[in-house]
């Protein structure tokens, strides 16, 4: 019988986050985290499965959201439903505004900086698997801007406990976003305000996500 080899994901010791000023929900400050995170040399590759369970440590998650500003100037957010297929199972059935997922070992084999410093090879390797994320789970078929709106920090799940999101936002020319995952169902892009009203029925990271979006349109 063939084994696979389980998928090694990109983690950081939560005592570097809880270094760095522990925050619960929505940090805008993603100079105080993200590159002291990349540059502080505890990054490391361990079980996926391993660290599902294992708050000392912190898988850290580019989540990436796509938004578009449509004539009457309404700002409308990509959102979709968690199908039951693969991914991360406790969030099925949810919606989400968020797409993205774990940085592996394979994306630092993907990257182009090994030849480069670990500081910088951490950041390629960041965005290696960002884009790999990105590309796995849907096409991109307009132009876009994208910038780095903050951080997200969830220890009041199961799966935030695990989890250290970065939150990146596309700002679309058009609403041109489609899936290319079946795990991605019934994609759309809502009014933030709808979407807003109605958080329950979103993953918590979305919930999250989501507040922020609408105090930086205040």
């Amino acid at each position: 019988m063939t084994l696979v080899a389980e998928e090694q994901v990109l983690v950081i010791p939560t005592e570097l986050f809880h270094s760095l000023g522990h925050f619960q929900g929505f940090s805008p400050e993603v100079d105080r985290y993200l590159k002291p995170i990349l540059e502080s040399g505890q990054i490391s590759y361990r079980p996926r499965g391993q660290m599902e369970a294992d708050p000392s440590f912190k898988q850290l998650i580019p989540y990436c959201v796509f938004r578009f500003v449509d004539a009457d100037g309404v700002a409308r957010i990509l959102n979709y439903q968690r199908g039951g297929g693969g991914g991360e199972a406790r969030l099925r059935a949810k919606r989400s505004v968020g797409v993205g997922g774990h940085i592996s070992t394979l994306d630092h084999q993907a990257s182009e900086a090994a030849e480069h410093s670990k500081t910088q090879d951490s950041a390629a390797v960041y965005r290696a698997g960002l884009m790999r994320e990105l590309d796995e789970e849907v096409s991109i078929n307009a132009g876009h801007t994208e910038s780095c709106i903050g951080m997200i920090n969830d220890d009041e799940t199961d799966v935030g406990r695990v989890h250290l999101g970065v939150v990146h936002v596309f700002d679309m020319q058009q609403p041109a976003v489609d899936a290319r995952e079946d795990d991605i169902q019934d994609v759309r892009f809502t009014p933030l305000a709808e979407i807003a009203a109605d958080l329950d029925h979103y993953e918590t990271w979305s919930q999250i996500a989501v507040r922020a979006l609408v105090e930086q349109q205040k």
